[in-house]
């Protein structure tokens, strides 16, 4: 199964503790709410590529990894070839 990096719209609050991304939006439409955020760290996507800060979300009960790699997000996506 190959990776691909993703780029999604994110709703996201920012205010003194920083970004906290509450949904994504995917591109075909459908958005999924963010659940909690477990973890967040500056850190490299080694599947796909890129450096910023990552995001490890609880998304309809799994663990997902969103990362914000200023000015856009991206999640790692399975590639459809």
């Amino acid at each position: 199964m190959k990776l691909v990096k993703k780029f999604v719209e994110v709703i996201a609050k920012f205010d003194e503790d920083g970004i906290t991304p509450l949904s994504i939006q995917w591109p075909d439409g459908r958005i999924f709410e963010i659940d909690s955020i477990l973890d967040v760290r500056p850190a490299a996507s080694i599947a796909v590529g890129g450096l910023g800060v990552r995001y490890k979300c609880k998304i309809a009960g799994k663990e997902r990894l969103l990362f914000y790699e200023e000015p856009r997000w991206f999640v790692e996506a399975k590639s459809p070839g």
